[in-house]
């Protein structure tokens, strides 16, 4: 697995919204995007994460940022998961984990004291030129907004 860093060009791509709608991040040139990545929908790791995005978004907006969620789930189980805890942002879906491998958020963790092969939590800020600021791996999903705001300085 490599690891992007901070400063180098954030990987292009086009994927599929809970809604099936395609949502490419060269269409949001001009934005501020926070990309993160997460295992799976409805499991509670993710779905603490992915309310408390839900419950930043506001400043996070208001900021210019726009937040998008990655994982290897199906359009209409992120539909679900959206829907069952009200997230107001898109849910994406990249199956082959193409754009998983890209941004280096698969590869080998440790998973219960195991070595395993899968999704890297991992969150990516990217800046209105497509550049990445910040590229943080491995990250906890309890408390890794609030972190993430500060580091922001949200």
């Amino acid at each position: 697995m490599t690891q992007l860093q901070p400063g180098t060009p954030a990987p292009d791509f086009t994927l599929v919204d809970q809604d099936g709608a395609d949502v490419a991040l060269h269409g949001l040139r001009g934005r501020k995007v926070i990309l993160f990545f997460y295992p799976a929908a409805m499991t509670p790791g993710c779905t603490t994460e992915a309310c408390d995005f839900r419950d930043s978004l506001a400043p996070l907006e208001a900021a210019g940022y726009t937040v998008l969620g990655i994982s290897r789930d199906e359009p209409a189980k992120n539909a679900e998961f959206r829907a069952r805890d009200g997230l107001t942002y898109p849910l994406l879906s990249d199956p082959d984990r193409a754009v998983h491998e890209a941004y280096g958020a698969w590869g080998e963790k440790m998973n219960y004291g195991k070595k395993v092969e899968g999704v890297i939590r991992s969150t990516f800020v990217i800046d209105e030129d497509g550049t990445l600021i910040h590229a943080l791996y491995n990250v906890k999903a309890t408390g890794h907004v609030a972190r993430l705001r500060a580091q922001l300085g949200l």
